[in-house]
């Protein structure tokens, strides 16, 4: 799935994260971030598109596939966007690279706006995919959002509650949460590989206690966070590209361009694609193409 494309753990921000590196050595960092409940294995496909341009990290966050899935503190701190944020800017450094490109899906989106608030130097341009931001999502809570986006407020019950009982059948909670957001009712949009990667990383109780860290965290102390980056009249400093999917919850709920041009100082193009939620493999040549043309590929670096 990743020829070319090497695989190890690097020591970072006071943890332990996987990462795939490969692509273009001389050409300009691109760093992808996946989404819940996947692993940077949902990139394979748009890395083969990219690999001849760009030279691409993969991690998975932590919490997820084979980073280290620590237990959640108290406050969730540990797994607040902003420790995402450095852990993923610590690996990037550790690489070498100073300043780069992000594109971020679901759950990486969220990192990537709060890598890009608190160190807007590193960040030369960034995509969002299939999200709008936290802050507004959380206030614009209704019946529609909440029935459609569960997740949200189920995952973030006090543990063991959620742990036990996704953890009764996670195989089963996994299959069926892809197949709910993807927009067709199934799977075909996930090839078995990577599946695999999906389940042997989230079908543990690390697995199961990281993913809804990160959803607690989302709902306590990145929305404090959030609130005083606003507060202060922080925002995105860079250009800015959304997509989002035609047959999502964030098409029908919320308003994207205007959403993101809200929370950003750069231009915000963007568009909606014939997509349920995860775009990067249900669509991964069209996500390519939109990520070159937003990105560049004429091998000047950010």
């Amino acid at each position: 799935m990743f020829d070319g494309i090497d695989g190890r753990e690097m020591a970072v921000n006071g943890t332990t994260l996987f990462v795939r590196t490969g692509g273009r050595p001389d050409g300009p960092p691109l760093l992808l971030l996946h989404g819940y409940p996947e692993t940077h294995v949902m990139w394979h496909r748009v890395a083969q598109q990219l690999a001849g341009h760009y030279c691409l990290v993969m991690p998975d966050l932590r919490g997820y596939g084979r980073s280290a899935k620590p237990a959640g503190a108290s406050d969730h701190a540990n797994y607040s966007k902003r420790a995402m944020a450095a852990d993923v800017l610590g690996l990037m450094r550790a690489l070498g690279h100073e300043r780069f490109f992000v594109a971020g899906h679901d759950r990486g989106g969220r990192v990537a706006h709060r890598l890009a608030l608190d160190h807007p130097g590193a960040v030369a341009k960034l995509c969002v995919i299939d999200i709008a931001p936290t802050l507004t999502m959380y206030e614009r809570t209704d019946m529609a959002f909440a029935t459609a986006y569960y997740h949200w407020f189920y995952l973030i019950q006090p543990q063991p509650l959620p742990e036990r009982q996704i953890g009764a059948d996670a195989r089963w909670y996994l299959r069926w949460t892809l197949s709910g957001w993807g927009g067709q009712g199934g799977l075909d949009f996930v090839e078995p590989e990577a599946l695999a990667d999906y389940e042997a990383g989230f079908c543990t109780p690390e697995g199961v206690h990281g993913a809804c860290e990160d959803y607690r965290a989302a709902a306590s102390i990145d929305l404090v966070h959030d609130r005083a980056s606003r507060a202060a009249g922080q925002r995105v400093a860079c250009d800015l590209h959304v997509l989002w999917g035609e047959r999502g919850v964030v098409a029908r709920l919320f308003q994207p361009l205007a959403d993101w041009r809200a929370a950003c100082d750069g231009a915000v193009p963007g568009r909606a694609v014939a997509a349920g939620h995860f775009i990067p493999e249900e669509l991964p040549q069209l996500t390519a193409s939109e990520l070159a043309g937003f990105f560049g590929t004429g091998g000047a670096g950010p």
